[in-house]
């Protein structure tokens, strides 16, 4: 169903919940009782005869916000009606319209007359307190629509685009890239991606509280698409195989490069990518790096190799002969560089063998053995094919219309598209296949997909583990670096971990511009701070007219 049909159907809902609770408190303020039923409106007459700003009204309905500034619309009304202390406004927020309807069918509930003349000088505390608050509400509010609708906020926790974006940074995402994704669970803990905090058993979000509300969904939409995303764009998009969270814009967010659209062929060949049958075009800004083996006679010096080259994730194992290292990741000139260093006997990149498919199995109940029962999301995709990191494909990305072949070899490559990505019923029986019930050999992809690889090739999970990624799943493009510290996020799987410091050089730097000098955006950062600032200021300047006269 439509997404603004099922989002009307919302507002009825709540327009309707809000009638039946307050129609006579609105007959007492005087008004047609029926006007409690009407969207907007209601909350218009509530703001008037509160006396608080108007145009607070046209965010009433909006995904996110609007539960917000029906919350604060309903207090308003309550205080309206002398319902003002504490246990009053928490019914009025947990319980909105069960309680705002013990109040409207009470006969008690008339309206209060507020006189500043004759205000005690513990009202006038409490007024400039609900002032401050109200400063608050709206600082909130202004930073919720912001979140939910322009750009959201996004730290790099891993080093799979080292040493394009860093481990440490922290980007402002532009949602409205490749068309604004409109949010499909409405109603949220603004701020929070999936859940609220690990409460349950460690590092396993399974058993953590939800920020969001799961049965109030809506389908996939997207306004004002003009562009899609290319080959070599940075881009934010949804972990398709969350299986924690079922609401696509709440699962896992990643930032990868695009390097294949839909209709693209990719291929690795010994680590090296290929698209189309051409070798990658490398941009100013991309540092593509791969897994080095380094023997050495002495220990290296990796604090000074980090003070050098950066971020240097590696592993150290001391051996009979001297030492060997790991290195996760290292361009082909840091590599040479490194190669060239004294206490070095041999070196070389790391790659698989071909033909040797890199499969994953799951951990038992007990986390101290492996089952037979492949992990998919540690296994190469897909997994009937001998590939691996660096032997990969030629694989086709598929494009929307394509009509691709089932059977018992293609099924891997399509069944998380056909059953998770596109909602249908999938069966697989004596080797037979169904869909929707219906027996088929071939399906018609309904949406573009793409592949998003790490810029790290030995040290990313991506699109070659867990598929194709959906047109659905896409969030936005990277603007710019807001904030980078180095060692803010420890690495488990490197012998040394760096120091933690600001990288000054990198605030507010363009993130997404393919060259090797970055643009800065320190006047965004000005600009955000007079609106934040400047907008409150603003009103209350309009306000102090507007009592004036």
């Amino acid at each position: 169903m439509n997404y603004f049909l099922i989002y009307s159907v919302y507002v009825l809902i709540l327009s309707v919940l809000m009638g039946i609770s307050t129609w006579k408190l609105f007959k007492k303020m005087g008004y047609n009782p029926l006007f409690a039923f009407v969207p907007f409106y209601n909350y218009f007459i509530i703001q008037k005869e509160t006396k608080h700003p108007k145009w607070w009204v046209a965010m009433a309905y909006l995904p996110i916000v609007g539960p917000i500034m029906m919350t604060v619309f309903h207090l308003f009304l309550m205080k309206h009606f002398g319902k003002s202390s504490f246990t009053q406004k928490l019914l009025t927020v947990i319980l909105p319209f069960i309680y705002m309807a013990i109040v409207n069918y009470s006969k008690d509930a008339e309206v209060e007359t507020e006189d500043e003349l004759y205000l005690t000088e513990d009202e006038k505390k409490e007024k400039k307190k609900e002032s401050f608050l109200g400063s608050i509400t709206f600082a909130v509010v202004f930073a919720t629509i912001i979140h939910v609708f322009l750009t959201q906020p996004f730290g790099i926790p891993t080093g799979s685009m080292e040493r394009t974006l860093l481990v440490g940074d922290f980007l402002f995402v532009n949602k409205w890239s490749y068309g604004y994704r409109m949010p499909m669970r409405p109603l949220a803990i603004p701020f929070l991606q999936g859940t609220i905090m690990d409460t349950g058993q460690k590092g396993n979000p399974k058993d953590d509280p939800k920020s969001y509300v799961d049965a109030v969904k809506l389908p996939y939409s997207r306004l004002l698409q003009f562009n899609k995303p290319q080959k070599n764009d940075i881009v934010v998009f949804n972990y398709p195989q969350d299986s924690v969270h079922t609401a696509i814009d709440r699962k896992d967010p990643y930032v990868k490069r695009c390097v294949a659209v839909a209709g693209d062929v990719i291929e690795m060949r010994a680590g090296r990518l290929f698209v189309n049958g051409k070798a990658e075009t490398v941009l100013g800004d991309q540092k593509v790096q791969h897994k080095y083996i380094a023997q050495t006679g002495s220990q290296l010096d990796v604090p000074a190799l980090y003070n050098k080259y950066g971020f240097l994730p590696l592993q150290e194992i001391q051996t009979q002969n001297g030492y060997l290292y790991d290195f996760q990741g290292l361009t082909d000139e840091t590599a040479k560089e490194i190669k060239a260093l004294p206490q070095i006997i041999k070196m070389e990149e790391h790659v698989w063998p071909k033909d040797s498919a890199a499969v994953g199995y799951k951990l038992n109940a007990e986390r101290d053995a492996y089952t037979k029962k492949i992990d998919t999301t540690q296994s190469i995709f897909p997994i009937n094919k001998k590939w691996n990191q660096d032997w990969y494909g030629p694989l086709k990305i598929p494009k929307k219309g394509d009509v691709v072949t089932l059977n018992q070899e293609t099924l891997p490559e399509y069944q998380w598209i056909i059953s998770e990505y596109e909602h249908n019923k999938l069966e697989n029986k004596n080797g037979k296949i169904f869909v929707n019930g219906q027996e088929t050999n071939q399906y018609t992809i309904k949406q573009d997909y793409y592949m998003m690889i790490g810029d790290n090739r030995d040290a990313s999970l991506d699109a070659r583990f867990f598929g194709f990624v959906p047109e659905e799943n896409i969030v936005g493009k990277p603007m710019f670096t807001w904030m980078s510290v180095e060692g803010l996020f420890k690495d488990a799987g490197s012998s040394y971990q760096a120091p933690t410091k600001i990288r000054w050089d990198r605030m507010f730097k363009a993130t997404n511009t393919g060259e090797a000098n970055k643009t800065s955006y320190w006047w965004v950062a000005v600009l955000v701070l007079v609106l934040f600032f400047g907008w409150d200021y603003i009103m209350k300047l309009f306000k102090k007219k507007e009592t004036e006269e």
